[in-house]
């Protein structure tokens, strides 16, 4: 094996899928595996390396596949074993790795594990959870909150105890200071990497490891009644403890057991806290999800703080990674604006690092707004009002103008944005400037110049809303110019460094144009530069 191969993700481009809503081959207004596989041409064609699929596993679906009741199973909804193995060929046979979602914080309530835990107090399975006698004068154990509203505790009649759940209470967590739940979720692992899965993306693995003495959270002195009531105290004893690093380590060995994986983290912690979850010696995550760019104000001074600061933390020989959109946060075009969302693009695929795109982005799908009588997130229905749903980032991918947006025959299970039909895959692949056909060319650039994937990153002085940054590797320097502005913003040759000539603008209508002593950036345009080269 070389080290090319075991490093794939470090030169690699994921893609998330939302299985729900990316291809439903049956009818049933809800996306599954065989659409999936019927999609997998697209992605070749974008570009992309790795797919990862959020969970697929057997479920009550009380929180849309995070509730799994069978880790080795296939929910029917998205059909069967059979289908998944082909999805697993038809991907790899494409160039694709696949990745799945591993969610091993919590359980359905319906998981077996879960209904003998309950079944007694003397129950072998009883200490997989996590039981607790109630406060001496009553209620519930400490002041824990749930992610979705309410207290993370609940009671139950029968034995007399109280459950934890960080999310809803249909999703109980596993107690993974059991050593007999690590060993259990290792082999769920190892079933998985048996068929050829390249890796998995790990849910809420900074949740892994309560404080083993159950002390109360403390106040958010920060807190806003605007905001989930969760945040009403800041969780420094029911997440990131110190021992869930050597959980993770393990999680790490299990999928060394396979050849070239990669084990991917879901972590919300500021970047100072994040980059621990890389480990000692890098034995931890290979690629804690960077999600900064997330949440930050859209304005070049807080992105450029942010990349300064991230590169700053990263543990030396830590590979960092970007993500500006997934299934829980807004779209990305509608927290930057339309018209940020080619530099938006721009900035994720030349920044160093391994980047992540969300299904839909690529096309600008914009967040839908959901009425009251279609909300599915639970998170909304126990939170309503403030903004907190999810849905409106999961709505069915824009194929076609067709009839459902050429994601279904039916109604689908959420309602599409009302641009489908001259937002789409089919209509933008045929319009060259597109934010599609803008995708598919940074891609590309990226592919091509070796300088994109491994070479340093360098800020550069600039002024006003345009952020400047090179990217430098032994094959030469590449220049990046972004304007955050909607206003023309022009940039010196000293500040770019060279003769240069445009290789890629987001308007994708300056190609070869060269630049003498001075840039010129249009209203909200990003450019690439490379050293001029005669033909």
């Amino acid at each position: 094996m070389d080290q090319d191969d075991r490093d794939w993700w470090r030169r690699g481009i994921f893609y998330q899928v939302y299985p729900r809503s990316f291809g439903d081959s049956d009818g049933d207004g809800v996306g599954d595996l065989r659409g999936i596989i019927a999609r997998l041409p697209y992605l070749t064609r974008l570009g992309v390396d790795a797919v990862w699929l959020s969970p697929i596993f057997t479920s009550p679906m009380a929180d849309f596949g995070y509730d799994i009741s069978d880790y080795t199973g296939i929910d029917p909804l998205f059909g069967t074993m059979e289908d998944f193995d082909a999805l697993v060929a038809a991907a790899h046979d494409c160039g694709l790795k696949l990745i799945l979602d591993l969610v091993p914080n919590h359980t359905s309530d319906q998981h077996p594990w879960f209904i003998e835990a309950k079944s007694s107090r003397d129950n072998p399975k009883r200490d997989w959870y996590i039981w607790r006698d109630g406060a001496p004068d009553g209620g519930p154990p400490n002041n824990w909150l749930s992610e979705f509203g309410g207290s993370a505790w609940t009671y139950d009649e029968a034995s007399g105890q109280y459950y934890y759940h960080a999310f809803l209470a249909q999703q109980p967590d596993l107690n993974w200071r059991n050593r007999e739940v690590r060993d259990a979720i290792y082999e769920v692992m190892r079933v998985w990497l048996r068929k050829g899965v390249d890796g998995f993306r790990v849910d809420v693995i900074w949740h892994l490891i309560k404080d083993a003495e159950f002390r109360d959270n403390p106040p958010n002195p920060h807190y806003r009644a605007d905001r989930p009531p969760h945040e009403k105290v800041l969780t420094q004893y029911s997440t990131d403890q110190l021992e869930v690093h050597a959980v993770i380590t393990e999680m790490r060995c299990v999928t060394e057991e396979f050849d070239n994986r990669v084990l991917i983290g879901e972590i919300y912690l500021p970047l100072h806290r994040l980059v621990a979850y890389y480990g000692n010696d890098l034995r931890g995550a290979q690629m804690p999800f960077n999600f900064a760019l997330l949440s930050t104000l859209w304005s070049v001074r807080s992105v450029e703080m942010i990349i300064a600061d991230y590169e700053k933390a990263l543990p030396p020989g830590a590979w960092p990674n970007w993500v500006l959109g997934n299934h829980d946060r807004p779209r990305v075009a509608s927290r930057v604006g339309p018209a940020q969302a080619g530099v938006a693009a721009m900035l994720l695929l030349t920044l160093r690092g391994t980047p992540t795109l969300y299904y839909g982005d690529e096309i600008g799908m914009r967040q839908v707004a959901i009425s009251p009588d279609q909300v599915c997130d639970p998170f909304e229905k126990n939170v309503p009002g403030i903004g907190v749903g999810r849905d409106g980032c999961r709505t069915p991918m824009q194929w076609s103008a067709e009839p459902h947006a050429g994601f279904s025959t039916a109604t689908p299970w959420l309602p599409l944005a009302q641009d489908y039909a001259s937002d789409n895959v089919e209509s933008l692949e045929a319009e060259p400037a597109s934010i599609l056909n803008l995708y598919k060319a940074l891609i590309a650039l990226r592919r091509k110049l070796p300088q994109l994937v491994h070479g340093s990153y360098e800020p550069a002085a600039a002024h006003g809303d345009v952020l400047l940054y090179r990217r430098r590797s032994a094959e030469g320097v590449v220049v990046i110019a972004l304007n955050f502005g909607a206003a023309p913003a022009s940039v010196s040759s000293s500040a770019i460094g060279f003769s240069n000539e445009v290789l890629l603008s987001t308007f994708m209508d300056r190609q070869g144009e060269k630049v003498e002593g001075v840039l010129e950036l249009r209203g909200n345009e990003g450019v690439i530069l490379g050293p001029h080269q005669d033909d």
